[in-house]
């Protein structure tokens, strides 16, 4: 099932295409890389995780300041950093993120 996400650019009202995107799983007191990749012309970077290792704290972190930069907008955030839960990791987890320049949300999609 694994761990997905996308990025929709809310300014825009397109998917947010080129942002690098890393995948970190919470070991002791810091983090261990799993994954990582760059959002594709739909915003989603396919695939991302297939089978998540473990329950756990997870992050998804997407480098959004090159993204603003190649557009010519100035932004607020140089990065978005998304904690979350696994506590069932058969289950799938989605996690989009839905941007602009200075603002950003995020939910568990499906």
């Amino acid at each position: 099932m694994g761990i997905s996400t996308h990025i929709l650019d809310t300014s825009r009202g397109k998917p947010a295409e080129g942002v690098a995107v890393t995948l970190f799983a919470q070991d002791g007191s810091g983090w261990r890389e799993l994954a990582r990749g760059q959002t594709n012309a739909d915003g989603r970077v396919k695939p991302f995780l297939d089978t998540i290792p473990s329950a756990g704290v997870y992050r998804i972190e997407f480098a959004v300041a090159s993204y603003f930069q190649k557009l010519g907008v100035e932004s607020f955030y140089p990065h978005v950093a998304i904690d979350f839960h696994v506590k069932v990791p058969s289950e799938h987890f989605h996690v989009p993120l839905l941007l602009n320049p200075f603002g950003f949300s995020t939910y568990r999609g499906s």
